[in-house]
């Protein structure tokens, strides 16, 4: 594993963050001076560049015509929150809980709403038993644990025929994988992921069943405003059509317009798909001839192509205690920063010790190719550095 002196080639664009993601290629501040700064987003064209972020996402995701599609504050946060205070409550809950995320869900079931709810957990690196779910109940799941690089494969294992309603936070999987829709009833996603966008607007995505079930039951605990999706036992549609609950940022809006209008320049939903793999694919050939590193997520058919988890396979790494793994693993990322090659690559703070890549659409292969010398030569320094330590 031995690098004695720095690669030569540098990645174009060190940001290799999982949230808020690298801008797409080509993005400079420019792109936003046609925002509507200093309007009131209910005005004409302020409401009408809303309702084309709809729009745009719609038909990039290949979303079906009977699907209700809103822009929600707080992010996908936000939005899943939305939808779990609305929706839930009904029946019985299972929910999948298999990296951070997916375990906020899991706490808001069961200590915030109190609800009957089953919690199907599995550790880091791996998913649930889904046989274990039942489709009689309501299912809230994560698409892609975006603390922990695992994705579920497809949507194969939840039947046509449910009863409840399954909830899906799609926020690192949207426009990087398919979403089997016929399969889902609530997806929400955030403009910072696979797209560039800024932060703090979410969106949600509702189907007729999941209209349905807004518009005939009535939650037994009091909604906040932002949460509130139904008046008078109907939906407020307005969501739907560009009209925010609160006052969104313009400047946002015009930012999302441009990474849609960039998504359909590199051939949509299709192109951003495999603008995602080729990365995944770049990086597996790197992980397959590396003597110090795999995947965090053990099942290549469950390994995401966005949110890619790597762990330290090294001995001098493995005998270490975990704080001294924690503090390893940031002191490689923490060199790669410092040579300004490669940016907030550190795992999660929950997640076990490691690296996280972030691999979406909006990063060059290229990148992630000049990148991989350099995650070479930094884990050889701090091997180096603690071997030496070590024998003194």
């Amino acid at each position: 594993m031995a690098i004695a002196t720095k690669p030569q080639t540098r990645p174009h664009n060190p940001q290799f963050s999982s949230g808020p993601c690298a801008k797409r290629p080509g993005w400079s501040l420019d792109v936003l001076g046609a925002a509507h700064l200093g309007r009131s987003h209910r005005a004409k064209a302020p409401k009408a560049a809303l309702a084309e972020v709809i729009t745009r996402s719609r038909n990039v995701l290949g979303l079906p015509a009977d699907w209700k599609l809103g822009i929600m504050p707080g992010s996908d946060t936000g939005a899943f929150e939305a939808a779990m205070w609305s929706l839930l409550g009904a029946r019985g809950t299972d929910v999948l809980s298999f990296e951070s995320f997916s375990e906020g869900w899991a706490t808001d079931a069961v200590k915030q709403l109190k609800i009957d709810a089953c919690v199907l957990s599995a550790p880091y690196g791996k998913l649930p038993d889904l046989a274990q779910i039942d489709f009689a109940r309501d299912v809230v799941l994560c698409w892609n644990g975006t603390t922990s690089g695992v994705c579920l494969a497809d949507g194969d294992f939840i039947p046509d025929d449910r009863e409840g309603l399954v909830i899906c936070d799609a926020t690192s999987a949207a426009f990087a994988m398919e979403l089997p829709y016929a399969k889902l009833d609530v997806v929400t996603w955030s403009w910072q992921k696979v797209l560039g966008g800024e932060a703090a607007h979410g969106m949600l995505a509702l189907s007729p069943r999941a209209v349905m079930r807004l518009e005939s039951y009535k939650p037994a605990w009091p909604l906040p405003k932002i949460f509130r999706l139904t008046k008078g036992g109907r939906l407020i549609d307005g969501i739907f059509a560009g009209e925010t609950i609160n006052t969104p940022s313009l400047l946002c809006v015009e930012d999302a317009l441009d990474g849609l209008r960039w998504a359909e320049g590199v051939g949509g939903l299709a192109g951003l798909i495999a603008r995602s793999r080729a990365n995944l694919a770049a990086l597996s050939r790197w992980v397959a001839e590396s003597d110090w590193v795999a995947f965090l997520a053990e099942d290549e058919a469950n390994r995401s192509s966005t949110s890619i988890c790597l762990t330290i396979t090294a001995s001098w790494f493995t005998a270490l205690g975990q704080e001294a793994q924690a503090a390893a693993a940031k002191k490689i990322a923490s060199l790669l920063e410092r040579e300004g090659v490669a940016l907030d690559i550190g795992a999660y703070r929950d997640a076990p010790a490691g690296l996280r890549i972030w691999g979406g659409a909006t990063v060059e292969t290229s990148d992630i190719e000049a990148l991989t010398p350099w995650l070479d030569w930094a884990a050889a320094q701090v091997a180096s550095e603690h071997l030496q330590s070590a024998a003194e």
